[in-house]
């Protein structure tokens, strides 16, 4: 469940006890990103520059740590993060069209990866390594090769219809 301590008065309590379990060590600072996006699903700002502050770091230099990793988001990213492959494999064997229908089922704008209520992101990836599944398309890491639309939207119906039950 998405919980934005930001706004809550316990300001920074998650953050703090991540910072803590790693002992306020700087060479852990990857790691301590990683569970912080866990718990937001991006890096706010505001929350980079308080771990640059615990860790005795620059913020510059968490930021730049946030920004080169690209499993980092600066921007909220839904509970399903839904990565579409468009290497030449996938995108000969309809990756396009896979990446329309997720956008017209999700309801995406142009330029728009995230929907409103933070259940789905779509991303689009250079590689998934899978040539040989293609196309290919993730959810949460979960590998599904030889993707049709029809295939993929019916995974996104059946995540939000669990979604609903909740």
């Amino acid at each position: 469940m998405f919980d934005d301590n930001i706004t809550s008065g316990r300001r920074f309590a998650a953050v703090n006890e991540i910072v803590e379990k790693h002992g306020r060590r700087p060479e852990h600072l990857v790691a301590i990103l990683q569970e912080v996006q866990e718990v937001y699903r991006y890096l706010p700002e505001e929350v980079l520059t308080y771990v640059a502050t615990s860790l005795g770091l620059s913020p510059a230099k968490v930021f730049g740590v946030a920004t080169f990793y690209e499993n980092f988001s600066l921007e909220p990213k839904g509970k399903y993060v839904i990565r579409v492959c468009d290497g030449t494999a996938c995108h000969v064997r309809g990756s396009a069209l896979i990446q329309a229908a997720v956008r017209e089922r999700l309801g995406l704008k142009e330029g728009q990866k995230t929907t409103s209520d933070l259940l789905f992101t779509l991303e689009t990836v250079a590689c998934l390594g899978a040539c040989a599944l293609a196309p290919v398309v993730t959810i949460n890491g979960d590998v599904h090769g030889q993707a049709t639309p029809e295939k993929i939207v019916a995974l996104i119906d059946e995540l939000a219809k669990g979604e609903r039950k909740s």
